[in-house]
């Protein structure tokens, strides 16, 4: 089996966007606005050709203290983007938020280099990186969906036991989908990225599996953690609107 990836010249690059023309055809054609579609190709190709200087510039620097940067750098900004859901509580929440996602994300990414992997150096940017986005960005979205959950469910009844279960549970629907439909209905990114580079499938496999778990854990640790943390003030914030309420 080759070992190569099969390169993608920038004329060639061009006849993927096609399809993507074609669509943007049908959005003028049928008064759906088109600009919206435009503008999001132009931001996808301008970000991802920046990162992949960006990315390229980070695997030659091999710098233990550049990668603990980006790591801190993908920490602060899942953090702050979890907290989208609950306006208002961004800044009372951001503590929460990002030491569920620390601890629970931080602890996993650091299993799965050093325990499972074993990288050398540590902080090996081909791996760390990658395996830190997924993790980051999945815990990421588990505590923003249970953020919005747990606002939503103390408004309905004031039992914070059962908002949180509630909560929980609905922040892993993503995840134990994804679980449920790999390899039966999609065939993941890491996955396939593997197999078009020449690894073998059963190679990919396994790491496909061990994304899998890492990213269920990451998810579940960090999200159980934040619903911890928070109970204070989300008993604090809806005790207050509903004095609001009440009061008016």
């Amino acid at each position: 089996m080759s070992t190569g990836i099969h390169p993608i010249g920038w004329w060639h690059l061009a006849v993927a966007f096609v399809p993507a023309l074609v669509t943007l055809v049908i959005l003028w054609r049928w008064s759906l606005g088109v600009r919206r579609g435009v503008v999001a190709l132009l931001r996808m190709l301008v970000q991802l050709v920046l990162i992949g200087y960006f990315l390229a510039w980070i695997f030659g620097a091999a710098s233990g203290w550049v990668i603990l940067l980006v790591l801190s750098v993908m920490l602060f900004a899942s953090s702050w983007i979890a907290l989208g859901t609950v306006p208002g509580c961004r800044r009372t929440l951001f503590g929460a938020a990002f030491l569920s996602i620390l601890v629970g994300g931080g602890l996993t990414l650091a299993l799965i280099t050093q325990g499972v992997l074993s990288l050398d150096p540590w902080y090996l940017p081909q791996y760390m990186i990658p395996l830190a986005g997924m993790i980051f960005s999945n815990s990421m979205n588990s505590v923003s969906l249970s953020a919005e959950r747990m606002d939503a469910e103390l408004d309905r009844q004031p039992d914070y036991e059962t908002a949180r279960r509630i909560a929980f549970n609905a922040s892993l629907i993503p995840v134990i989908n994804s679980l449920l439909a790999v390899g039966l209905v999609s065939l993941p990114g890491m996955m396939t990225g593997q197999i078009l580079s020449g690894v073998s499938p059963l190679i990919a496999a396994r790491y496909q599996i061990m994304v899998m778990a890492m990213i269920f854990g990451s998810a579940g640790i960090s999200t159980a953690i934040f619903l911890q943390m928070s109970r204070p003030l989300f008993e604090a914030r809806h005790k207050d609107r509903l004095a609001r309420s009440c009061s008016a």
